[in-house]
Order: structure tokens, then sequence, then C-alpha cells
């Protein structure tokens, strides 16, 4: 696992030990960024179920202003904190041990790119969208990771599904929020 490219390509990135984290692979991350790319310069990013920060610390080498990281494990987030180190990318994030879904209810924050990969088979991918929809920016977009087996994620109010990438078992759909009811 390595950042790609940006400020800190090339970096590799150590992810957390057991089954409770699977790293989007090198394929996905590059077919995700490449389709936003133009998103990305001084965004705002919130890598909620964040496990080893990789996409969080993709955004930010490739230009996001800063990111947020939001893990409940505590083996996640020293794994976060020390891909940040390694990057040198650290004083542009924020890394916070809690649960996704308290944080992503109670911040007053808004964000400019959310990316949700939350673990696979529990359903937290259509429990968490409408939430991570409401912290949205006008012209902002959620990246939504999740099994191919499963059902696409609906657009949630004020979304709209731009596009859906499938990479074997791994399927990746992008919603924005239009800036305006013009874009719609």
């Amino acid at each position: 696992m390595r950042v790609i490219t940006g400020s800190a390509r090339g970096r590799k990135l150590i992810s957390p030990i057991g089954m409770d984290v699977r790293p989007t692979t090198d394929k996905v991350k590059e077919a995700v960024f490449s389709a936003i790319q133009f998103n990305i310069p001084d965004s705002y990013v919130l890598d909620l179920f964040a496990g080893s920060g990789q996409m969080g610390i993709e955004a930010l080498s490739r230009g996001a202003a800063r990111a947020f990281f939001i893990d409940s494990s505590k083996d996640s987030i020293k794994v976060i904190t020390e891909n940040l180190r390694t990057t040198k990318l650290d004083k542009f994030s924020e890394v916070i041990l809690r649960d996704s879904y308290d944080y992503i209810s109670l911040t007053t924050r808004t964000f400019d790119i959310i990316i949700l990969d939350p673990p696979y088979r529990f359903g937290h991918i259509y429990k968490v969208l409408p939430l991570a929809a409401a912290k949205l920016n006008p012209g902002g977009i959620i990246i939504c990771e999740y099994e191919a087996d499963a059902a696409e994620p609906q657009p949630a109010d004020g979304l709209i599904l731009r596009k859906t990438y499938k990479y074997g078992k791994i399927c990746v759909s992008i919603f924005c929020k239009p800036d305006s009811e013009d874009d719609k």
C-alpha cells in the first residue's frame, strides 16, 4: 500500500493487522482519485471509518487543504497517525478516536469530500450516507465503497449519483451535491 501521486508520492503506508480493516487496492484508489481529481485542490476531506487513513492521505497528497480521520479503533488511530508522520501530512490533518456515527451526527463541520468505506456486511453504507449528505457542502462529493454483491446505495436527499464503478468484488459509487438548483 502506497501513496499514488502528489507531494507524498511513492511513500509506503502501513495497515492495522487483522481482518477488521481491508485497505482499498491501488487500482481502485487510482480510479477513484482520477474521477474526483478536480474536486480535490483546497478541499476539506472527511475520511470516515478511516482504517489506515490511506484515502484521506491520498487526498492530502493531491492538494486537499485539510483532512479529518475518524475511527473507533485505537489500533487504526495509531496507524493513521504513523502514516501521516511518514508522509509529512500530519500538520494538515486531525485524527479523532470516535464512533463514526457519533461523529457524523454531532459534528458542526461541513466537508467538500466525504469518504465512506465502512466494514462490509453490516449495511453501514445505507445508514451513514444520509447523515453524511447533511454534512456535505454544495458542490461536494461523497465516495462510497461497498461489496459488489450488495445493493447500490440510493442517493440521500440533495445528492445525485454521478457514477458507479465495479472492480471485481468491490463497488464504488460517487455522489455529488449540486452547487445550486440550476445544477440539478
